[in-house]
């Protein structure tokens, strides 16, 4: 009786050389391509929280360097080496900047046209997003693109016309001649008509079977639901206002409808050049609501506009 010898191969065979193709080969290249992946991700990641850091700086300096010097001394900002902290903190360049310019005035005077100019502003947009979303209209797909196509158009293209149009009117050196000619953008009302968009069609067919019209649809089914991008857009809208500085400018030229951003070229221009504690210390009154604004409601804003980007 015969026996079969099992064949063996060879111990290269199993094991193979690295890269070469043979069983066995292919776990080591596998690890190889696997650390390469990691490392490219690391530096990846490593590059991406640099630049972050670095963009961050970019804005966060110039921010410190304007609350630093706004309760620093004469002697402390033109010092040399720079002084990154203030050696004797002190509180004269906020006296000096009130005294000087009339903060409360301007600070009034930035409420009332924010306030008021995002109010009427809001109610535009609802309606008018309402409008397009749901309401049959002629002309409605160009009437449509032209409105958004305002939003590519500078500002300052409408300056001249808008500065005609409110002295002919009478209306310089007023607060309607401030907030009428800036209620009429686009921003707002493109941000509601994509939330709007996404509201399902069988909730007002089911408004108008119990016989709501369009103000009652609008206000009990429409409203409610967009009340989060609503906020969001009212939040974009008052601050854009607040910072708003070529158009009160152009609209006032006596000092008591001035606003803050101008009140802090007037400080400027009665402070001079050397003052630059008074300076600063107008710049943090200036900014310091609309950064304790943008603090608190980042979330909102940032979310919002997400939303309204990716809605379509």
């Amino acid at each position: 009786m015969s026996t079969t010898t099992p064949v063996t191969a060879p111990v290269g065979d199993l094991t193979g050389t690295p890269g070469d193709g043979t069983p066995g080969s292919g776990l080591p290249g596998e690890l190889r391509n696997a650390r390469s992946r990691r490392a490219r991700s690391v530096l990846s990641q490593t590059a991406l929280y640099i630049l972050l850091v670095v963009t961050a700086l970019t804005f966060a300096v110039p921010l410190y360097w304007m609350f630093s010097s706004a309760v620093k001394s004469q002697s402390d900002i033109y010092s040399w080496p720079i002084n990154w902290i203030p050696g004797s903190p002190t509180w004269q360049g906020f006296v000096e900047a009130w005294r000087t310019a009339p903060f409360g005035r301007f600070f009034v005077n930035s409420v009332v046209t924010s306030l008021v100019g995002t109010v009427l502003e809001m109610v535009l947009a609802v309606f008018s997003a309402y409008a397009f979303a749901f309401m049959r209209i002629p002309f409605k797909g160009p009437l449509f693109v032209l409105i958004l196509g305002s939003m590519m158009l500078p500002g300052h293209v409408t300056l001249l016309v808008n500065y005609i149009t409110i002295s002919q009117l009478g209306w310089l050196n007023t607060y309607q001649g401030l907030i009428v000619p800036d209620i009429g953008t686009a921003f707002a009302m493109f941000l509601l008509y994509q939330q709007m968009r996404q509201i399902p069609k069988e909730l007002l067919d089911s408004a108008r079977i119990d016989g709501a019209g369009h103000l009652r649809q609008l206000f009990s089914v429409i409203l409610p639901i967009c009340v989060p991008m609503a906020v969001t857009a009212a939040l974009i809208v008052f601050m854009g206002k607040w910072n708003s500085y070529v158009w009160p400018l152009i609209a006032t030229s006596t000092v008591d409808m001035r606003t803050l951003p101008i009140g802090l070229q007037f400080l400027q221009s009665q402070e001079g050049y050397t003052n630059w504690g008074a300076v600063m210390a107008g710049a943090v009154i200036v900014s310091l609501p609309m950064l304790l604004l943008f603090f608190f409601a980042q979330k909102k804003i940032i979310g919002g506009i997400s939303a309204g980007a990716l809605k379509g």
